[in-house]
């Protein structure tokens, strides 16, 4: 009995370091459909299966430090966002969402997410840490029109999901989509409330962001990834002269935790993929 509590406690002490929880994330079956972890101010619930999910079982987050590196960069500029809304594009199963809801900052969250797998995590992830009231939660894809659209989801990362098939057991489903300006009204958020954006849409940047001119005209703050070999040589330059359109200046965030700030029409297109804040 003795042995047994021993081995159990230190059976405990290891699983909870971060190189013993990703031995036991890996270990879990598909049984499992979903976990849910204390995350010390939120709640957090997953598939052991994604990606995303792997990560916040591993590190206790994901990637909240550019949540943190976003707000810290508008304070610093005096950009005030206070009382004003959130509009978040691929909102995946609402880790930023609640990322953002628990910096106080915003009055609305807006939370646009079309993978069916994610919204219904993102619906329980809003509701069981209290955020149901504050949150709208829209099951479209940013489009140019109302209609649908075909989406493939990605087998291992359901944050890799998206309108363009990357992976050949990518599985093709349809979803709705929706002008930014309609998922608004929808929302019940009026445009000019919005005080920024936040986007990660694996490659569909350049649609989302021609579906959402009339909040570009306001030249309000924008997050988003940029994937220059994606989009390939001829259209980056289009999305670059297209941004360049509406902004001057931007924050460049390289993957090797450097940033740069730079005019908008410089941003560099020869780079697989970093993130950019467009600035007022």
């Amino acid at each position: 009995m003795r042995l047994r509590k021993w081995r159990d406690r230190l059976a405990l002490k290891f699983f909870d370091t971060r190189y013993g929880r990703d031995l036991l994330i890996k270990a879990i079956g598909p049984r499992t459909r979903f976990m849910t972890v204390d995350c010390g101010d939120h709640l957090m619930t997953f598939s052991p299966e994604d990606y995303l999910g792997r990560s916040i079982f591993v590190k206790n987050h994901f990637d909240r430090d550019h949540v943190g590196r976003m707000m810290g960069k508008l304070a610093e500029l005096g950009i005030d966002v206070e009382g004003k809304a959130l509009l978040e594009i691929g909102a995946n199963i609402g880790s930023h969402t609640v990322y953002f809801a628990l910096t106080g900052a915003f009055d609305q969250i807006v939370a646009v997410e079309p993978d069916p797998r994610n919204f219904e995590l993102l619906e329980e992830n809003v509701r069981q840490n209290g955020l149901a009231s504050l949150v709208r939660r829209m099951p479209f894809a940013a489009g140019e029109s109302e209609g649908t659209i075909d989406f493939f989801l990605h087998p291992d990362n359901h944050g890799k999901s998206s309108p363009h098939s990357r992976h050949v057991k990518d599985r093709r489903i349809v979803v709705p989509a929706l002008p930014v300006p309609e998922i608004l009204a929808r929302a019940g958020v009026a445009e000019a409330d919005v005080g920024a954006v936040w986007m990660d849409i694996e490659g569909y940047e350049p649609v989302a962001c021609r579906s959402m001119q009339s909040l570009f005209m306001r030249r309000i703050p924008v997050h988003m990834e940029f994937t220059g070999d994606f989009y390939g040589p001829e259209k980056s330059a289009d999305f670059v002269a297209f941004l360049a359109g509406y902004y001057e200046e931007c924050f460049v965030f390289y993957n090797d935790d450097s940033e740069e700030r730079m005019k908008v029409r410089d941003i560099p297109r020869d780079r697989e993929q970093f993130d950019i804040l467009l600035l007022p």
